[in-house]
């Protein structure tokens, strides 16, 4: 199920406390706060995407015991095997 972010609408009509919610892609958009009753509209964020503080669920350890190879930039278009099995290196040229 996705996350959805919402913001409370504040009596003046702007942006209170943003919250996320799982929902169904088919369940309507929320119109109210599921707790206090409070007015809310959902908002626009971008899609979560990987960061520096991901990296240990991406420990060569645990890509190899999933059968997985990490490779890392080391120049113009060559790459060298971090974890896992296959070629000690890749580039444009292989």
């Amino acid at each position: 199920m996705p996350t959805y972010v919402y913001a409370v609408i504040k009596p003046d009509g702007s942006q209170g406390e943003p919250f996320e919610v799982f929902q169904k892609l088919s369940d309507p958009a929320l119109t109210v706060h599921p707790e206090t009753g409070e007015p809310v509209r959902r908002l626009i964020v971008p899609p979560q995407v990987q960061t520096q503080t991901d990296k240990g669920r991406f420990s060569k350890g645990n890509l190899e015991r999933l059968g997985l190879t990490r490779y890392e930039k080391r120049g113009d278009g060559h790459y060298e095997k971090t974890a896992g099995q296959g070629p000690d290196a890749i580039g444009a040229g292989d």
